[in-house]
C-alpha cells in the first residue's frame, strides 16, 4: 500500500475524471432517462453497436423496481421469450414451472449494470431531465441538474445536452414525455395525441402489448418499458419483468436501424 495519499490529490481525481466524462457526453447519439432494466437493457444494445449512449437516473441507484422484486421479496419472473436476454447476460434463471423462470434481482440488476458500462454507455445518477431541448418540432436533447437541486427546491440554472434520439425509460410516471405535452404543444402519437395514463395491473394484457407500444412518441423520443404502456393507456403487469427486458432491446433495435 502507498505510504502516503493525498486527499486534495483524492478530490481533484475525482472532479477531473467525472468532469471529462460528463464532457465526453454533452453529444450522443442516444440519451435514455431512467436506468431501469428496459433502460440498461436498451443502452447495452445501443453500446455493443458501439453507438454513443448516456443514462440518466434521478435516484443514487441503478435499476429501477427491479431490486424490490415483489413486495420486497428480492425475486423477479420472467417469461421464456425473455429468458434469451437473461441467458445472453449470463443471468441465472430457474424454471418455476411452464412459462415462467425465475431469477434473483440482485443478480439481475447488477449484472445488467456492469454489461451496460462495459460495453461503453455512460451512467450517470443523481441526475434529473427537467426539461427537454426542442429544435425544429423535434426532441433533440434535454436539460440536466442535480437531483438533490430538485429536491431542495433551489434556483439553480441547469445544463443542456444534445442527442439524435431520446429515451423516456422513466417507468409508471413517463417523465420525459409529460414535459413533452406539458410545455413543447408537440403532438403525441397516441389515439388522443397525449398522454393517456396506464390503466390497472393485468400481467398478461400488459406483456401482450408492451412491444407494440414501445416506439417513437414524437419525433426524436422514444418510449421504453412501463413508460410505453402508461403513455399508451396500457394495464401495469407488476413484478415480471420479462416484458421491460424485450422492450428496451426493441427499442434499441429500431434506434440502430435509425442510427446507420
Amino acid at each position: 500500500m502507498s505510504a502516503q495519499l493525498d486527499d486534495v490529490k483524492i478530490s481533484r481525481a475525482i472532479i477531473e475524471t467525472y468532469g471529462k466524462k460528463l464532457i465526453e457526453h454533452l453529444n450522443v447519439d442516444v440519451a435514455i432517462v431512467g436506468a431501469g432494466p428496459a433502460g440498461l437493457c436498451c443502452a447495452y444494445y445501443l453500446a455493443k453497436k458501439r453507438k454513443k449512449v448516456a443514462v440518466f437516473e434521478r435516484k443514487l441507484s441503478v435499476g429501477g423496481g427491479m431490486w424490490g422484486g415483489g413486495i420486497m421479496f428480492n425475486e423477479i419472473v420472467v417469461q421464456p421469450e425473455a429468458k434469451k436476454i437473461l441467458d445472453e447476460f449470463d443471468i441465472r434463471a430457474t424454471l418455476y414451472e411452464k412459462g415462467y423462470y425465475m431469477a434473483d434481482s440482485v443478480e439481475a440488476v447488477s449484472t445488467l449494470c456492469s454489461k451496460a458500462v462495459k460495453a461503453g454507455a455512460g451512467i450517470f445518477n443523481l441526475i434529473s431531465a427537467e426539461d427537454v431541448m426542442v429544435r425544429g418540432k423535434r426532441v433533440s436533447g434535454l436539460v440536466l441538474n442535480w437531483t438533490a437541486v430538485e429536491m431542495a427546491n433551489l434556483h439553480v440554472d441547469p445544463i443542456t445536452m444534445s442527442a439524435k434520439f431520446v429515451v423516456d425509460a422513466t417507468g409508471h410516471a413517463a417523465e420525459v414525455a409529460r414535459i413533452v405535452e406539458r410545455k413543447t404543444g408537440i403532438k403525441l402519437r397516441t389515439k388522443t395525441g397525449k398522454i393517456i395514463g396506464e390503466g390497472s395491473m393485468h400481467a398478461e394484457k400488459a406483456e401482450m402489448v408492451i412491444m407494440k407500444n414501445s416506439k417513437e412518441l414524437c419525433p426524436g423520443l422514444y418510449t421504453a418499458g412501463m413508460c410505453s404502456n402508461a403513455v399508451h393507456g396500457a394495464n401495469r403487469m407488476g413484478p415480471i419483468f420479462g416484458g421491460m427486458l424485450l422492450s428496451g432491446k426493441k427499442v434499441a433495435e429500431d434506434l440502430l436501424g435509425k442510427l446507420k
